[in-house]
């Protein structure tokens, strides 16, 4: 019997078997997912997570500079000449915990009145408009006003709401501030300007910005949902350290002084520009530089631009005591009896020269001559006889003069001086005799007047100079003392000659019209032709006087540069050197210390031919006194000295008086004068034997 195979069948597949597989796979691919997520996390709080955490930071935060309240600037005296004031950006937060809905809903109405009234830029209702938005948006740091001054910040402080106090109130004050340059136009070139967003520092304010600026500070700030930026309190924040203060050599009254002697004398000429700069002889102390330039867009003067540094001219006849100075070191001025100038002109090389005036029907003249009168003829022949072909040693002594060196002053514009030389190519036959009277040179008026600062000083050359001290908090910090350019330039014969030949001048040359017995003025005018793209054909010039005061003794150099005057004529001597004269005067008038002990008792003979004005228009100056003054005066006695007119104190009786007499007598003791009438005093507005208070204003009232 055939055994049949036992056939094995397989055994079905459970029901699910397959889905388990899947769920699984599935699940193995979630545990590897989870595990790369944890890993990312993990990375990104251990790794990445500070950085993360920082740009969030940066977002919501950041750190911004602060400026530092800018130094002033003072006079020597200590008046304000430029200064930072505080001004204000007003905001608010409208949602501070303090100001409920009711509070907000009474006084928004008389709050939005009062914003309204003090700055004037919205309506009432504009304001409620803005400060209800605010409040509905959560704006928290909504803007109020910017440039907001300290008194107008103290009045909203009383205002509805803000009257809560600074965290109760939702006042927000941020405080910056403005510069601001409380004598306007006195001196504002040479002060200067700041403009920190622009980084523009000009003058002495540039110069000295490092010790003005101060130190910048940080803040924290934290971005509001409006986008502003508002101020974060924290411990993290840096204060400023405030600017250091400049105390300048600038006097304030001899600024006023000057400023006011030019701008009248510029108006009275109907010139283009003028320049003043007085100089504290033995210190280089600059106490007065006025720049004052016709301004064509309204027709006044303004300081418009320093050309008292920046801009050199040629100096025209001022520039002869230079060329003569090397003739006298080179011992030609003590070998020349005198110079032939026949009819007062000269031929070189077929150009002619001549002189302004007739100087000596004889046709000779000795060198001081040529000098005191100012004759372009003999000063060329001396240089131009003696220098023919030796001209380098001309030049060469006029560079030993340092004419051709910048004076490396603090403001920065200097502009810089040209000597002519036979190297270069404007050089011609006709050079040397043109540069001995002030052509093919070029120099600035605070250069020009350095040298004749040094011949005051018995041939010290000091540095001009601006600044005196840097102060911190009252304390100083740094002194600058004077800076020698140059110990002697010549010798001592050259600068005692250079002297005489000044003082020659102004008692019987062509400065005579200014001289007076009181003080003596020594120094030198210059009328210079100014060149145009035609040359010298149009006929514009340049006015200068230029000297020191008082002679025996020099206290001060003064330059006084007029720039194309038009109406009164063009010459130094009656455009240039009355407003030297005019400063001169009111300066000796005030400063003691420098009269000469026999001079401090005056005739009424030698005030009267002191009178430094003889026209109404008198401003500025000095101090008054007593009854018995007037009584001396009346009677023509002697006057007391003015530190006797000083301790009586009182304001004198000057009825009856010629004009002259009682303005000098009244400006000189402090007091200012104002005149309306012609004649004699007839009435004064402050009674006599009131208490003296300089600076007050007595008005005169005059009558034939």
């Amino acid at each position: 019997m055939k055994r049949s195979k036992k056939i094995k069948q397989k055994k079905p597949d459970g029901p699910g078997s397959g889905v388990m597989s899947r769920a699984y796979f599935v699940f193995v691919l979630m545990f590897v997912f989870a595990l790369l997520i944890i890993f990312k996390v993990a990375y990104i709080q251990i790794v990445e997570g500070a950085a993360l955490r920082l740009k969030a930071e940066q977002g919501e935060y950041k750190y911004v500079d602060v400026d530092a309240v800018r130094g002033n600037i003072f006079s020597s005296g200590g008046n304000l000449l430029a200064t930072s004031v505080p001004i204000f950006e007003i905001r608010m937060d409208p949602l501070t915990n303090s100001i409920t809905d009711k509070l907000f809903a009474d006084s928004v109405t008389w709050l939005a009145r009062d914003l309204a009234r003090i700055f004037g830029n919205r309506t009432q209702w504009g304001y409620k408009q803005l400060l209800i938005k605010a409040r509905r948006d959560s704006n928290r740091y909504v803007l109020i006003k910017k440039y907001v001054s300290l008194e107008q910040l103290n009045r909203l402080k009383t205002f509805p709401i803000f009257c809560r106090g600074k965290y109760k109130g939702g006042l927000i004050a941020l405080a910056q501030t403005r510069r601001e340059y409380p004598y306007g136009e006195l001196a504002k070139r040479t002060i200067g300007y700041s403009k920190s967003h622009a980084n523009l520092y000009v003058g002495l304010e540039g110069h000295y910005n490092e010790y003005l600026k101060g130190v910048k500070g940080k803040q924290i700030k934290q971005k509001m949902a409006s986008g502003d930026w508002k101020p974060f309190l924290s411990d993290k924040n840096i204060e400023p350290v405030n600017g250091k203060d400049v105390i300048t050599t600038i006097d304030v009254y001899l600024q006023d002084v000057a400023e006011s002697s030019l701008l009248r004398h510029l108006i009275l000429n109907e010139a283009q520009k003028g320049t003043v700069i007085l100089v504290e002889v033995s210190t280089g102390e600059v106490k007065a530089i006025a720049n004052l330039q016709l301004d064509e867009k309204d027709g006044t003067y303004k300081e418009l631009l320093n050309t008292a540094i920046g801009e050199a001219f040629e100096p025209g006849s001022i520039f002869k005591l230079p060329s003569l100075m090397v003739a006298m070191e080179d011992g030609i001025i003590g070998r020349t009896d005198s110079v032939e100038i026949g009819d007062g002109w000269t031929m070189y090389y077929g150009q002619t020269m001549k002189d302004s005036h007739v100087i000596d029907k004889d046709g000779w003249i000795t060198p001081k001559e040529s000098f005191v009168h100012s004759s372009n003829v003999a000063v060329s022949r001396i240089i131009a006889d003696n220098y023919l072909g030796k001209e380098w040693e001309f030049v060469n002594g006029l560079k030993k003069l340092h004419l051709d060196e910048k004076l490396g002053i603090e403001i920065s514009g200097e502009a810089a001086p040209f000597i002519n030389n036979p190297k270069r190519t404007s050089w011609s036959k006709v050079s040397l005799p043109w540069m001995s009277i002030g052509y093919e040179v070029m120099v600035t008026p605070l250069q020009m007047l350095t040298l004749y600062n040094a011949v005051a000083n018995d041939g010290v050359m000091v540095k001009p100079r601006f600044v005196k001290e840097i102060r911190d908090a009252g304390k100083t910090i740094k002194r600058f003392e004077p800076v020698i350019i140059d110990k002697q330039i010549c010798s001592g014969q050259t600068i005692k000659m250079a002297k005489a030949y000044l003082e020659g001048v102004v008692e019987s040359g062509t400065a005579r019209n200014i001289n007076n017995s009181v003080y003596k003025i020594a120094g030198k005018t210059g009328t210079a032709q100014i060149a145009g793209t035609d040359g010298y054909g149009k006929k514009n010039y340049n006015a200068s006087f230029i000297g020191y005061f008082p002679a025996e003794k020099p206290k001060y150099s003064c330059i006084v540069l007029i720039h194309k005057p038009k109406a009164a004529g063009y010459y130094a001597t009656t455009v240039a050197a009355p407003v030297f004269k005019e400063i001169a005067d009111i300066v000796y008038a005030q400063e003691m210390d420098i009269h000469p002990r026999q001079d401090n008792v005056l005739s009424t003979e030698a005030i009267a031919e002191n009178a430094f004005y003889n026209a109404v228009d008198l401003t500025e100056n000095q101090n008054s006194t007593p009854d018995e003054l007037t009584l001396l005066v009346k009677t023509n006695q002697s006057v007391p000295s003015f530190e006797e007119f000083m301790k009586m104190k009182k304001v004198p009786d000057v009825t009856g008086l010629a004009l002259k007499d009682a303005v000098y007598l009244l400006e000189n003791l402090g007091l200012k004068t104002s005149i309306t009438g012609k004649g004699k005093v007839n009435s004064q507005s402050i009674k006599a034997g009131s208490p003296l208070r300089r600076g007050d204003m007595v008005q005169l009232v005059l009558k034939m």
